[in-house]
């Protein structure tokens, strides 16, 4: 009975913020999906790579999530950007930080807001931790 050796753990991306917009939903909150944090906008409004990688997952097969993407960075990060209105990447490209990804969407709220997760080896973290002041 062998065990797998431990996940490796590579130095995380260099982290923009995908959306300008207000902190509507902070990480850990009790209501949505506290697995994230939620930065209000407007309807349409344009979401952006937060780092460069592939995109590993495009659709609305998650529930609560609406239109979803994945982009993974390398073997220890992925972002997540939900409750999109329009996706314009798919699954398989390669995208760069600051590439325009997808068009902002209504939240659980019917209020216009990007649902944004960062995960380190498969676990949410706050996001507010990565992503520059």
């Amino acid at each position: 009975n062998q065990s797998l050796p431990p996940a490796p753990t590579l130095p995380p991306p260099m982290w923009q913020w995908p959306v300008e917009g207000n902190l509507v939903q902070s990480f850990g909150a009790d209501t949505g999906l506290g697995n994230g944090i939620g930065i209000g906008g407007s309807l349409g409004q344009t979401i952006h790579a937060a780092a460069s990688g592939q995109v590993v997952y495009a659709g609305n097969g998650l529930i609560g999530y609406g239109q979803l993407l994945i982009i993974k960075h390398n073997d220890t990060y992925l972002s997540a950007y939900g409750h999109n209105d329009r996706l314009i990447v798919g699954q398989g490209d390669t995208v760069e930080r600051g590439e325009s990804i997808a068009e902002m969407g209504f939240g659980p709220d019917q209020l216009p807001q990007l649902h944004f997760e960062i995960r380190r080896n498969g676990s949410p973290v706050d996001p507010l931790r990565h992503l520059p002041r």
